[in-house]
């Protein structure tokens, strides 16, 4: 479901840990999972996705896999938020998931560094399958954590531009943007006043601007967030102090913070129709795959155009990555069945068939290197930015952390001080939040 793997989440507490064991006649001899995978079993699988096109997709993939595997029966249950996961796997028993599926990648160090989900290393190794060649670099870096492979990527969203290309004519642009410098004149080429308001603003760079978050920015600058010893990197890396510097000149260029804010608060809601990029009131928007399709639904008007995202002026030649997140599967260290559980996993996020049919049923970018070249991918010509950002080996995305994605509402919350005007010391404020930071991951272990 759209939204919902790109907000950062507060939730997950999994605190439960299975002591695995040693030795296993029929199954993987490292995991220690011991059932019989070629035996008739039933397996129970949750998933978050809620839209009636989505739940039919899940529900075609879970076919083809017990066509595949006639002796496993899976069992769906949908629309399941972290929340009640995490009190399923904590409990257990019968009815509790043996493979889940979360939207919420910035979760992961919680799965991994609490037990909750089994290291599909061994799994990995056995099937003889190799994560770091099989997924694209980004995905294979936010499904593990501390060398633990708690997750796997199940398809995926990359962060692209959108543009109004009549706007675009209008205003005598030829071309979309590839270096900040240049998006910086476009969006005030294509800002039209409107009394103390606007009748068409370039773009909205403040951070409640929808996906205008700033990791989604960050992310074009590839930054460190972390440094080898776990410490927060902000302060140090110039990444972030090139993001923020460029976000706030934006916002100032564009009106101000207040003017902007003004303006942002009488458009209308990131899912519905009357989105400001729909309505022709934005003419550039930072977001991710599912937007196209929304947007054309909406009949908004005017041609749309798809591009990667700006990169820094010094980056130039990196113009085509852009920001990768997704929906990650795993297995529950309570499941009796892992075995079993396991062949599904592998199914849904290895089978290059599988990955792909899933991809084109609910229009999200595939999560295996094969998929993402796949002929059998269907799409929207435009569509195929998204597959080039998530394929390209220098696309980003924001690492675990044992505090899931706590790091990241910190960093969001001295986002907005700095955009507003509240805090003005970029230096000074880079350094207290990393001192929050490492404060709140010292806390959490």
């Amino acid at each position: 479901m759209p939204g919902i793997s790109r907000k950062v989440a507060t939730a997950l507490a999994a605190s439960a840990s299975l002591a695995l064991l040693t030795t296993a006649c029929t199954g993987q001899s490292d995991s220690g999972a011991s059932d019989d995978a070629s035996k008739e079993t039933t397996i129970n699988f949750w998933h978050a996705w809620s839209a009636p096109g989505e739940v039919q997709g899940v529900k075609t993939l879970i076919a083809g896999f017990e066509k595949a595997h006639p002796n496993i029966h899976v069992n769906i249950v949908a629309n399941v938020t972290d929340d009640k996961i995490n009190q399923a796997l904590r409990s257990g028993g019968t009815k509790a998931p043996d493979v889940i599926s979360s939207f919420t990648t910035n979760n992961v160090g919680k799965f991994c560094s609490s037990g909750a989900l089994v290291d599909l290393n061994p799994f990995f190794k056995k099937a003889g399958i190799d994560p770091a060649t099989t997924f694209p670099k980004a995905m294979n870096e936010y499904t593990q954590f501390d060398g633990d492979r708690c997750t796997v990527p199940l398809l995926g969203d990359a962060y692209g531009l959108y543009y109004n290309k009549d706007a675009f004519k209008k205003a005598g642009i030829a071309a979309p943007p590839k270096t900040w410098s240049e998006f910086g004149t476009d969006a005030k080429k294509l800002t039209v006043a409107k009394g103390d308001s606007y009748s068409q603003l370039g773009f909205m760079p403040n951070y409640h601007g929808w996906e205008s978050t700033t990791e989604h920015y960050f992310g074009q600058f590839s930054p460190t967030y972390f440094d080898s010893s776990g410490k927060s990197n902000i302060a140090k890396d110039p990444a972030f102090t090139a993001g923020f510097t460029l976000q706030k000149k934006l916002v100032d260029e564009l009106g101000g913070f207040k003017k902007l804010e003004t303006y942002r608060s009488k458009l209308g809601d990131e899912w519905g129709p009357k989105h400001p990029f729909h309505t022709g009131q934005v003419a550039m928007q930072l977001d991710g795959e599912w937007r196209l399709g929304m947007a054309e639904e909406a009949k908004p008007g005017f041609e749309i155009g798809v591009a990667p995202l700006p990169v820094p002026d010094d980056q130039a030649d990196q113009y085509g990555k852009g920001y990768i997140t997704g929906t990650i599967a795993g297995i529950a260290a309570t499941s009796k069945k892992q075995n079993a559980a396991w062949e599904l996993v592998k199914y849904m996020t290895t089978d290059t068939d599988a990955v792909v049919g899933f991809a084109n049923a609910i229009h999200n970018v595939p999560s295996t290197l094969a998929a993402l070249k796949s002929p059998k991918l269907k799409y929207d010509p435009r569509f195929k930015t998204f597959l080039d950002i998530a394929s390209n080996p220098n696309s980003t995305t924001t690492p675990a952390s044992i505090n899931g994605g706590t790091y990241l509402v910190t960093l969001q919350q001295f986002g907005y001080d700095y955009e507003s005007g509240k805090s003005k010391d970029l230096k000074a404020g880079l350094e207290k939040t990393a001192a929050q930071i490492d404060t709140d991951i010292a806390q959490a272990k």
